[in-house]
């Protein structure tokens, strides 16, 4: 029981030696310091008599494996092993850290680094619960309108004060809005529709901090200090991970797990809408596809597949879908794969919700299944196996699960402060409240692990709109959410993409020319296009996107209010799509070698400029350019022509980085580093750069990956050109056991 009442004293009493660690003991808390390894230290404080020893599935490779060094001062202990030290100021417990050399990366605040207010959480109690089923763009919802609750056991709110100096940060999940670094901003960090909670961030002084909790979190930083907030947790456990940005993006994947590879095909096209309706509409669409050329690998059907009034239920409609797994083999046959939409949340009359009602693992007042259980994940699988798996399904579309969004019953947007409350109170009472951002990593971790248990010969691939530390190990993809169409919305994918790359998940996408694109009644539905297709405006904002999702780690086209075949756009704007169609197999070589490195080495898909260039301050704020894999630069067109000047191009402003010259992809004409240079960019044109010295493996464009032929490598640079090229098979797991080449290519 922590005493509220007489402050305790912060300062150091006594030092323990541990196992591959040291502890500290003060009044007030136990701050414990653990050498995982060269540049990763484990730094957990606890003001309870001992640490909780509580379940943290995102970490999983913690122990403490290198070498250290203690040296007891009469003002600091100092803790050391080959690339970092750690000085802990005795008197306060604060934390300052620095690299080899003895620079300085990061402190946390003297006065009072660690501060803690215990509180009692509750949980809902068995029985009848006042609750009302609203229906929303996002499926059916069911909101608490008057809890009963009882009480479920002592937390702390936590607040982590730390100093910040001259540097960015990036990460901590994805954002809506459009900002480059972190500095400066108070960002509510839990589920939502549109928002992905990661508590992991990067800095350009060259470390990075994952936060090993998984409760909702407040990152705040302004002249009221800068601090991390956790709402419910016993203690904070955090590591510190140096070596510059790309090697604490390593370091976190060494602690939480290697992103799996996911199957070469979900690097090609992803043709999805809201909804194909029938399994004839369906191969229908695949078969054109291949008649106009359309490179395209897989499609997807979207929510009610099952019969009316059966949400989530894993079964089909016999009606619209007579025969599924003879559709799935016809798609088969035309080298195209298929993905389905599945959901944590069943209704009412469904026979899949009776199963889990009867096993006791539905969540207290909802109609969502509890991931947190074993059980509960093994039945949810079973249910999948019997139907969608047995015919032949190749990959799932995990959506809603965050599953709580109660920003999407509100008609006016609440502020982010009453939706963080509001967030925390939904979830935390149906979910062990310390464990309420946690749901989509234990529902990913099902999907995975029982389809590894059931086969290996096909690799997981799961779309799915929320995730949380360690999640890149099960096969996922996340995506921006139900975006609105806007030339702003477009500007923000960018960033929101970057930020959560930076967070140490890898696969991103987003809905190619948004998911809402006319204006409805809620804040949510405010797209700009009432014609849709027919309006050259929203036209020319799709083929932007459309080559914007070209350079994304997957290429998908989603959305509501209109169809989304590329064919429904006419003229000019159907042949830039069709050139980007093309562009994207082309690349495909390269794309799916970067994802090779992406599992072997622990690199990223997307990354800011500042990952590669952090010397050129230049590059720290810029929001509409990034890295894509380790040779190219994209610069995406995020603005509309000029229609007053009658021009047929846009122009946009590129900065080349300092350090390398870069060379056009398409011509081949060579910029300098650290010069600026407007670009003028017609309709099916995208400006992208390959720095110096790079090789770029191409090859003509094919229908799918399966038809891709061999490769041709195009050199960059003036001097010795190289490049690493990763080839496997394609699909299973064969890759975990040697079964790829990597050639390095001069």
């Amino acid at each position: 029981m922590i005493d509220a009442v007489r402050p305790k004293s912060r300062r150091i009493t006594r030092v323990e030696s541990l196992e591959g660690g040291i502890l500290l003991v003060s009044e007030l808390e136990k701050l414990r310091l653990l050498a995982i390894a060269p540049q990763t230290v484990r730094i957990t404080a606890t003001p309870y008599e001992d640490y909780s020893g509580k379940e943290r599935p995102g970490v999983i490779n913690n122990a403490p494996s290198c070498g250290f060094s203690v040296k007891e001062e009469e003002e600091q202990i100092t803790f050391s092993t080959d690339a970092l030290t750690l000085k802990v100021d005795r008197e306060s417990g604060a934390i300052h850290c620095y690299d080899g050399s003895g620079e300085l990366l990061f402190s946390e605040h003297t006065e009072h680094a660690r501060t803690y207010e215990e509180f009692e959480t509750y949980t809902l109690a068995d029985g009848e619960q006042k609750i009302r089923t609203i229906d929303t763009a996002d499926g059916k919802k069911e909101v608490i309108e008057e809890a009963v609750k009882i009480p479920a056991g002592k937390s702390c709110h936590i607040r982590w004060h730390f100093d910040l100096g001259d540097e960015a940060l990036y990460g901590l999940g994805q954002h809506e809005k459009r900002f480059a670094s972190l500095r400066g901003k108070n960002l509510y960090i839990h589920q939502a529709n549109r928002q992905i909670a990661v508590p992991m961030f990067v800095s350009t002084k060259g470390y990075g901090i994952l936060t090993d909790t998984y409760s909702p979190l407040i990152f705040h930083d302004d002249l009221c200090g800068t601090y991390l907030y956790i709402e419910a947790d016993r203690e904070l456990d955090y590591y510190f991970l140096g070596g510059g940005m790309e090697q604490a993006v390593r370091g976190y994947r060494q602690l939480t797990g290697k992103a799996a590879m996911l199957p070469k095909w979900a690097f090609g096209y992803v043709q999805s809408q809201e909804r194909f309706e029938t399994q004839e509409e369906i191969l229908k669409t695949a078969r054109k596809s291949r008649e106009l050329g359309i490179g395209t690998d897989c499609i997807v059907l979207d929510w009610l597949s099952w019969e009316d009034n059966m949400w989530g239920q894993k079964s089909y409609d016999a009606a619209r879908f007579p025969d599924p797994a003879a559709m799935i083999r016809e798609l088969h046959d035309e080298h195209t794969h298929f993905m389905i939409s599945i959901w944590p949340i069943m209704g009412d009359d469904t026979k899949d919700r009776r199963e889990f009602a009867e096993r006791n693992l539905l969540l207290p007042a909802c109609s969502v299944y509890n991931a947190l259980k074993k059980e509960g994940r093994r039945l949810y699988w079973e249910q999948l196996e019997k139907t969608h798996y047995s015919y032949g399904t190749d990959a799932w579309w995990c959506d809603s699960s965050e599953p709580f969004t109660p920003e999407w019953s509100h008609r006016e947007r609440p502020e982010p402060s009453r939706l963080f409350e509001e967030y925390c109170e939904e979830a935390g009472l149906r979910l062990p409240y310390e464990y309420s951002n946690s749901f989509p990593l234990y529902h990913a971790m099902g999907i995975y692990e029982n389809q590894r248990a059931a086969s290996d010969k096909k690799r997981v691939c799961n779309l799915t709109r929320s995730a949380y530390t360690g999640q890149q190990r099960y096969g996922t993809i996340m995506w921006s959410g139900d975006i609105s169409a806007s030339w702003e919305t477009l500007r923000a994918q960018v960033t929101a993409g970057l930020h959560f790359s930076a967070s140490g998940l890898p696969y991103w996408t987003m809905d190619i020319g948004a998911f809402f694109v006319k204006q409805g009644d809620c804040w949510y539905w405010n797209g700009r296009y009432e014609r849709t297709t027919e309006d050259p405006a929203y036209c020319e904002l799709f083929v932007r996107w459309y080559q914007l999702g070209c350079f994304m780690p997957i290429f998908r086209g989603h959305g509501t209010d209109c169809r989304r075949e590329l064919w429904n756009f006419k003229g000019p704007y159907y042949d830039a799509l069709l050139a980007a169609n093309r562009l994207r197999y082309t690349l495909l070589p390269y794309i799916y070698s970067e994802a090779g490195k992406v599992w072997h080495s622990d690199a990223s898909l997307i990354r800011w400029l500042a990952f590669d260039f952090a010397q050129d301050r230049t590059v720290w704020e810029i929001t509409d350019q990034y890295l894509f894999g380790k040779s190219l630069m994209v610069c995406p067109v995020l603005e509309p022509m000029d229609e007053a000047s009658g021009e047929t191009y846009a122009v946009r402003k590129v900065y080349f980085p300092k350090g390398c010259d870069w060379y056009d992809f398409f011509t081949g004409k060579k910029y300098e580093g650290g010069t600026t240079e407007e670009i003028r960019a017609g309709l099916s044109e995208i400006p992208v750069y390959v720095k110096s010295g790079s090789i770029i493996p191409v090859c003509a464009p094919a229908l799918s990956v399966e038809e891709l032929g061999e490769p041709e490598f195009k050199r960059f640079g003036e001097g010795e050109c190289s490049c690493l090229f990763y080839t496997d098979a394609g699909d299973g797991y064969g890759y975990e056991n040697g079964e790829y080449e990597l050639r390095e290519i001069h």
